[in-house]
């Protein structure tokens, strides 16, 4: 028998949902691939040679799901022509406030109206302040544009991509925000963490996963070995 297969088989599902209502930029969604590389599902398929058993036996299953507007089996554009198929509408039981461990928002459009949909907005509200705050919010770039909309970051320190500082202050001044990302790469705020500009997004999950209940330090660690992402200093160097 694999020594992996013979592990406790009492370990955590970590669900996580990618919340796409208007589509968004591929690099921002790429980084959900971090979290996968750490699932038990992975390390299962890496192999024995590589996984050491005990290390194995402490990672958690990675249920994943692509949420937008659109019904399950259609497709969620994403730049570089590329679309993802949609598993589950906003509105579905499986995927409702409380439902999820994770919630990531990678970046829109931020010219398009993100105010179109209450409902979906309110979706992603709710996640962000269910009654146990087990849910965490992961906002990558533009995204912070859609978690601003859902009124999510009010006295929140957040960063957002660096050269739209000024217009992310004008645009929710009334949250009161406290804009960091003109010098950080990401920042966490209780269960609301946020990154820079695109590919920041994988130094975010990295630096989420390092501090997160559901991957434990070595987990996380071989996770973040295998895809070779090294976290960034959280300070922009220049």
């Amino acid at each position: 028998m694999n020594a992996n297969s013979s592990a406790t088989s009492n370990h955590e599902v970590v669900r996580i949902g990618i919340f796409i209502p208007y589509g968004a930029q591929l690099l921002d969604t790429a980084c959900i691939d971090i979290f996968a590389s750490m699932s038990r599902e992975y390390f299962a398929m890496i192999g024995e040679s590589m996984v050491p058993p005990g290390i194995f036996g402490l990672a958690p299953s990675v249920e994943i799901f692509y949420i937008g507007k659109v019904p399950p089996g259609h497709l969620i554009p994403l730049t570089a022509s590329m679309s993802i198929l949609c598993t589950h509408r906003f509105s579905s039981p499986e995927v409702a406030p409380g439902k999820l461990d994770i919630v990531l928002v990678p970046g829109p459009d931020p010219k398009l109206d993100l105010y179109s949909d209450a409902a979906a907005l309110s979706w992603l509200a709710g996640h962000a302040n269910n009654e146990t705050k087990t849910t965490d919010i992961l906002s990558v770039c533009s995204g912070i544009y859609l978690c601003g909309a859902a009124g999510i970051l009010k006295g929140k320190k957040a960063c957002g991509p660096r050269g739209l500082q000024g217009d992310l202050r004008t645009r929710f001044e009334s949250q009161e925000v406290i804009w960091v990302g003109e010098e950080l790469r990401w920042v966490g705020d209780g269960n609301l963490w946020s990154g820079g500009g695109v590919t920041n997004g994988n130094d975010l999950v990295a630096a989420y996963t390092r501090q997160s209940r559901h991957f434990p330090g070595s987990v996380a660690e071989l996770g973040l070995k295998f895809v070779e992402v090294d976290e960034r200093p959280q300070r922009y160097e220049d």
